[in-house]
């Protein structure tokens, strides 16, 4: 299995859904940045399952750092964060070792693990794996924030309502780092809130589209062709389970453009070079321009429903039907938002360490 992403900074995950453990190894990471383990704890609280529309599974999700952290600062040595599995009801998977879920990874775990696969939960494939992916990348955003790079994520459309767009980015990405539900106008909050819970009601699921924003990434950083700065970042984006599309820039729309509209005319401001409009997203040529990077993510439905359902018996090939059973968000985009931020911090990071060396993220 492929659970190692990077080149220079990397990131390992590990662990299943209901067994003890689960967590994140950071390594490649310059010595002596700051770990502020305060804000490692509010960044998985943005994971946690809150409410009516989230999981009734509530982990603690404390974070314990046992390697590459001494006295608050990195050592440059591999970072070991560790989370404990507390709140696991397995016994509601025994029927799932051989009817696959419709939606999920049972039927091509079955395929490719010969039935060795651990299917409690989902397992290896389970969104609870994002929580290691949230503790690494936590330490990554506190490493670009002091470099003056930052990140937010909003809810740009969830089961048909839709937040606004992007506007004053500092203040927005700002106040998104602690919104508990990040939408950047409130007055959405309520109905989408809505709107999960009743599809909850439903026994259904919803699913939407993300927003990122990265402010203050400098110019020059990726490669052309097959390691491209659209490429890396897409790749880390689509390991987040439930993503299903990413794009970048005004991306699909701007197939519908002309060249004359879809260009961002550049334009000298201040002895810097930036472009009037942004359609491209912030990278040309796979090659960061200097204007903020704009990317959006579809989050498909959860698979787990609470329908009745058809599927196949894989003791006997017959085809049957199931109703899943457990513990289930009715919708994961608002929990998927800090893991989007953390996965696109870990990919700057380590694109910026091989366009600029491994100490850039602690020098002045």
């Amino acid at each position: 299995m492929k659970n190692t992403f990077g080149s220079s900074v990397t990131v390992t995950i590990f662990g299943e859904s209901h067994g003890a453990m689960i967590g994140a190894v950071l390594d490649g990471i310059a010595p002596g940045i700051e770990v502020d383990e305060d804000f490692i704890a509010a960044q998985m609280s943005l994971r946690k399952a809150v409410g009516k529309i989230s999981t009734a599974r509530h982990e603690a999700d404390e974070v314990k750092i046992v390697s590459g952290v001494f006295n608050g600062r990195t050592t440059g040595t591999p970072i070991t964060l560790l989370i404990a599995n507390q709140d696991q009801h397995s016994r509601d998977y025994g029927e799932l070792a051989y009817k696959a879920r419709p939606g999920h990874a049972d039927f091509t775990a079955q395929m490719k693990y010969h039935g060795f696969q651990d299917f409690r939960g989902g397992g290896h494939f389970s969104g609870r794996i994002t929580a290691g992916l949230v503790a690494a990348g936590a330490i990554a955003i506190k490493a670009l924030r002091a470099k003056g790079i930052h990140i937010g994520t909003h809810i740009l459309t969830c089961g048909g309502i839709s937040d606004r767009g992007f506007g004053n980015l500092e203040a927005d990405i700002e106040n998104l780092s602690t919104a508990d539900f990040a939408v950047l106008d409130d007055s959405v909050k309520e109905p989408m809130m809505k709107r999960i819970e009743a599809v909850r009601e439903e026994g259904d699921s919803v699913g939407g589209r993300l927003e990122t924003a990265i402010n203050g990434f400098p110019a020059g950083v990726g490669e052309p062709w097959f390691d491209s700065l659209e490429s890396v970042l897409s790749h880390m984006l689509f390991s987040i389970p439930a993503v299903k599309g990413v794009e970048f820039g005004d991306g699909f729309a701007l197939a519908d453009m002309t060249g004359s509209s879809s260009n961002d005319p550049f334009r000298n401001v201040s002895g810097n070079v930036m472009t009037s409009t942004n359609r491209s997203g912030g990278i040309l040529g796979g090659i960061s321009d200097g204007m903020p990077i704009i990317i959006r993510t579809a989050v498909k439905p959860t698979p787990s429903i609470f329908k009745e359902q058809q599927t196949v018996d894989m003791r006997d090939m017959s085809n049957t039907d199931l109703v899943i059973k457990g513990r289930h968000d009715p919708a994961v985009i608002h929990r998927a938002r800090v893991v989007v931020d953390s996965a696109a911090a870990l990919v700057l990071c380590d694109q910026l360490a091989l366009r600029f060396g491994t100490d850039w993220l602690t020098n002045d």
